[in-house]
């Protein structure tokens, strides 16, 4: 769960996606470049399985498993906030918040 300002940072995917409404990969909507190598392109953004230390998660100290979080998704979901950036995005007051 992320805001709507640290949407923009997310990566993209290799492939485009086969459901075209609502995808962030295709070439119609100027999310995705014809002919764009990737492996050459997007180097900030994309996960490195080799780097030597991950990014852990600053409530429960659990390796984080996206690129530039700071949160884990279950720390984000359960908090209400943003995995990127730690804002508040929904209150959870009211709500019975389960991880399962």
């Amino acid at each position: 769960m992320v805001c709507d300002k640290c949407e923009k940072k997310l990566g993209k995917v290799v492939t485009p996606d086969p459901w075209k409404s609502g995808a962030r990969n295709t070439t119609e909507g100027g999310g995705r470049k014809v002919g764009e190598n990737k492996a050459l392109s997007g180097k900030k953004t994309r996960f490195s399985p080799y780097q030597s230390s991950f990014a852990r998660c600053k409530i429960c100290r659990q390796n984080v498993h996206q690129q530039g979080s700071h949160y884990c998704q279950g720390c984000a979901y359960k908090k209400g906030i943003c995995a990127m950036c730690g804002k508040k995005i929904i209150q959870t007051t009211n709500y019975r918040q389960s991880s399962t």
